[in-house]
């Protein structure tokens, strides 16, 4: 007897599972249903999220849903009036003159409700603790981070450097939404963040972009990028002589590294220093692309006088 009621125990928690599974797959159709009709916070979509929790509280589809929702419906936009012709790294929407003659740019901005922003936060945090593997959810925060901070991205920044250091320590590649990510993928990820930095454009954002870069080039010596970003760094606060250094460096590992010698004839252009341009002309006349290579051979031949 005592067996027949084990058999039958198992069997239901067997069907329990299976009617839970289920309804996990059923809560799934219905979300991916309403975002396509609704979008990611449109009426309905809290309702099957708080559904979908209550039968699988570590779907990962529901927790990236629940991040998308609060994220999506933190958002709203304005216009903003700046002196300058660019702002974020986005170009004005519209530009007039004020009465004075002088140009005045319009940008559309993206604003955060903070109590929807910082419950969005809190759905990324549950989901890269379900999921320690994930770094797509990992990046959900980062995101956030960049999209928040705007000018002024110090959490961001602490939060990809903390990542960083994470990612030495691993002894396994990172889950990428069922892709593995080894090294070269991070790499590339975090680059993609470097960039972000450096399109942001606000003092506070070049440092952000200056000090990733370091500590990505200390860990990574042989990935030349990070190389380049701090050389891209120094060319724009006008150091073009410490800008070269790095630019040589990586064209003394990688000869026909095109970054490098681009940057780094924009560098002596703006140091005026003829020597200098036609030894990286000279660069780009050898290892350029069919175009390039012929523009920087008239411009050796002009400064050569022939």
């Amino acid at each position: 007897m005592r067996r027949i009621l084990m058999v039958i125990a198992a069997f239901l928690a067997g069907s329990l599972a299976a009617l839970a599974q289920t309804d996990s797959e059923r809560y799934e159709q219905r979300y991916e249903l309403l975002v396509s009709k609704m979008g990611a916070a449109g009426i309905g979509v809290e309702t099957v999220l708080d559904n979908w929790e209550k039968v699988d509280s570590l779907n990962p589809r529901m927790l990236l849903g629940r991040f998308s929702y609060y994220y999506t419906k933190a958002q709203s936009t304005q216009v903003v009036v700046k002196d300058t012709r660019k702002y974020l790294g986005m170009e004005p929407i519209l530009t007039l003159k004020d009465s004075l003659g002088k140009d005045v740019f319009y940008f559309q901005e993206v604003v955060f409700d903070d109590e929807l922003y910082g419950q969005a936060v809190k759905a990324a945090e549950k989901a890269a603790s379900a999921w320690p593997d994930r770094l797509d959810f990992r990046l959900m925060k980062a995101n956030a981070y960049i999209a928040y901070e705007k000018e002024s991205p110090d959490m961001a920044l602490a939060y990809l450097q903390d990542l960083v250091r994470e990612n030495v320590a691993r002894k396994s590649p990172w889950d990428y939404n069922g892709v593995e990510a080894d090294d070269d993928f991070f790499e590339e990820v975090m680059q993609e963040y470097c960039f972000s930095f450096y399109t942001i454009g606000s003092p506070v954002s070049q440092e952000a972009f200056h000090t990733l870069s370091k500590q990505l080039c200390d860990l990574y010596p042989d990935n030349m990028v990070f190389l380049n970003n701090i050389g891209s760094y120094h060319l724009l606060k006008g150091d073009y002589k410490t800008a070269l250094k790095y630019y040589d460096k990586v064209l003394k590992k990688h000869p026909d590294d095109y970054t490098a010698m681009q940057n780094g004839l924009l560098a002596t252009r703006k140091m005026k220093n003829v020597k200098l341009e036609k030894k990286y002309l000279g660069m780009i006349a050898r290892h350029g692309s069919e175009k390039d290579r012929m523009l920087a051979q008239s411009r050796l031949d002009a400064l050569n006088g022939k």
